[in-house]
């Protein structure tokens, strides 16, 4: 493609050397903060230097279809919902055993590719990153590297025709589509010119990569089938059915709403000039990637939410787990004036409210509220 969309150029520049200084602030900076743009480290409230709106235009295109996902993604599904009706007659122990795979799987998504190594927004010793990667291996997603190579590219270039799941092509693109299609050379492109030096110098990182598809197969798939069938004598059907198919299915379709939904269906308290939304229905079963607004506004805060509340955040509370046990450390996060900066300066208005006392409560708003059974004083 000759014409190439991007943002305004703040988001556009990378650190392709570590000495580089970019925008007045050293690399090396930015890469200890987690921040993925420059600009964002120069600004009071950690947001860009200007309002920006992001650029809606994508250019028409042929897509080349990759037809091996598209066999597997069929069979998967298909064997998914035939798993549906299997529900109900496999045994206790590999339902549970499904919904644990799924959990590990997504903390392997949230805590590992996403939040660790896609924004270092905390550290974590070895244990701790040998264990994502172990989790990561017990589903088929493609290495943690590449996850998070291709998740900063969407970072820098979100919606535009460098971003590998570019939500303004629309709801199946940006869902599955993506998925099934080679990328597009601007992705390709502009992957190549980010700074990716800290992910080559994680040791356990680059141990997954170079062994993925050895170790992926016997992990994600053949162990998963044989563990029901061995431990309580579960048959082969409902083992593959279960255990494989319907539980990938969630964690993929999971991981794909935040793509799809929580960039077109919410509000956006934190910035209303970019695509990302909150959504609590992606938060649940996402294990709290759906606060997506919040998350393209911070993108280095641990928390990926300003709120930190567990129950819509296992991620969070995994994270935490480990940091008590020292694991995890160098958590990074916001503070509330600098958020209370952004909602103020690009939110949409919408940004919650605790009650009645609140701070952010409008004098109009008490003004016109109705009051029953009021005490006089």
């Amino acid at each position: 493609m000759t014409n190439v969309t991007e943002t305004v150029s703040p988001l556009a520049s990378s650190a392709t050397n570590s000495s580089e200084r970019v925008d007045g602030v050293q690399s090396e900076t930015l890469k200890e903060i987690g921040v993925l743009f420059a600009s964002d480290a120069d600004t009071a409230d950690g947001a860009l230097s200007v309002d920006v709106t992001q650029v809606k235009r994508v250019d028409e295109r042929k897509h080349e279809v990759v037809w091996r996902n598209v066999i597997i993604f069929i069979v998967m599904h298909a064997s998914a919902l035939y798993g549906v009706y299997h529900i109900f007659h496999a045994k206790l122990f590999t339902i549970f055993f499904s919904i644990f795979l799924y959990s590990i799987n997504m903390i392997a998504i949230t805590a590992g590719c996403h939040r660790l190594w896609s924004h270092r927004s905390y550290k974590a010793k070895d244990p701790l990153r040998a264990l994502l990667i172990f989790f990561n291996l017990t589903m088929y997603q493609l290495s943690a590297f590449h996850w998070a190579r291709d998740h900063r590219i969407h970072h820098k270039f979100t919606d535009t025709d460098a971003d590998p799941h570019n939500s303004t092509r629309g709801f199946f693109f940006c869902h599955i589509g993506w998925v099934l299609s080679v990328k597009f050379p601007e992705v390709v492109a502009k992957g190549k010119s980010l700074d990716l030096s800290d992910l080559y110098e994680d040791r356990i990182l680059m141990f997954e990569d170079k062994y993925y598809f050895k170790l992926m197969p016997f992990l994600a798939f053949l162990l998963p089938t044989i563990i029901p069938m061995y431990m309580w004598n579960e048959n082969f059907i409902n083992s593959w059915c279960l255990a494989i198919a319907l539980r990938m299915i969630f964690v993929w379709h999971s991981e794909w709403s935040i793509n799809s939904v929580s960039h077109m269906y919410g509000m956006r308290p934190y910035d209303k000039n970019i695509n990302p939304t909150q959504n609590v229905g992606v938060s649940i079963f996402a294990f709290g990637e759906g606060w997506h607004n919040y998350h393209h506004a911070f993108p280095w805060d641990y928390k990926a939410a300003e709120w930190g509340d567990y129950s819509l955040n296992f991620a969070t509370a995994f994270i935490d787990l480990c940091a008590k046990i020292g694991w995890a450390y160098d958590l990074k996060s916001v503070s509330p004036a600098m958020i209370e900066k952004r909602v103020k300066r690009t939110g949409d208005g919408t940004h919650a409210i605790w009650g009645w006392d609140d701070k952010n409560l409008s004098p109009e708003c008490k003004q016109n509220a109705i009051v029953l059974n009021k005490k006089e004083h």
